[in-house]
């Protein structure tokens, strides 16, 4: 086991109210399996030590499709506020943690326990213990983030995480994922669509009206 899977604790961020959607992304379901529920499975079973689903939009159907995970569930009051306002969150539910954090959405229908565990095995190696997956030419989650980085979630605003600090770093600090299908998340329904053909999304999740 790497030194950064000893030690991480898990954060899903899962607080969103899918606006552009039209239904919320977190209960569409991959082989019958919710989208948040699969990552916050993936979270526990990543051999984190906490983790920490972080809820905000129609918070009861969320909490209830995590029912009889080792998870812990945080509400964020300001979740409209956008992202940084759930990283937030997830830093107060966490400030007497004092490990790296693995960060992970739950609207990549792509992401498996391959990906996380790359991640972890990657910071690792990293001099920064850092770890990130590559969308385009920027850095994003998921992504392990060391304990020193992570302290900085208090001072993020607006609709942004981590990806302009982990710009920041220097070169060869922060581990590299190359994984494409992790580019694809889902704030439309022609991305759905996509997701579908694809297999990562049931194929009657067509249809599904809005919640």
């Amino acid at each position: 086991m790497t030194r950064a899977a000893a030690s991480h604790a898990a954060v899903v961020l899962a607080a969103g109210a899918s606006r552009r959607l039209g239904r919320p992304k977190q209960l569409l379901t991959r082989d019958g399996e919710t989208l948040l529920h699969r990552a916050a499975r993936l979270a526990a079973a990543s051999g984190a030590l906490r983790s920490v689903v972080v809820l905000g939009a129609r918070r009861e159907a969320m909490q209830a499709a995590v029912a009889g995970l080792d998870v812990e569930c945080v509400f964020n009051p300001d979740w409209e506020q956008g992202l940084s306002s759930s990283l937030r969150a997830a830093a107060r539910a966490l400030e007497d943690f004092d490990g790296p954090v693995l960060v992970l959405g739950c609207d990549q229908p792509a992401l498996d326990g391959a990906h996380l565990s790359a991640l972890i095995a990657g910071a690792s190696w990293s001099p920064g213990a850092c770890a990130a997956t590559v969308h385009g030419g920027a850095l994003g989650i998921p992504a392990l983030i060391p304990a020193a980085l992570w302290r900085q979630s208090t001072g993020l605003d607006g609709d942004r995480g981590f990806g302009a600090a982990l710009a920041r770093q220097l070169p060869g600090a922060v581990w590299r994922l190359q994984a494409p299908e992790l580019e694809w998340d889902l704030d439309t329904p022609a991305d759905v669509a996509v997701a579908i053909e694809r297999g990562w999304i049931d194929a009657d999740q067509a249809a599904v009206p809005g919640v």
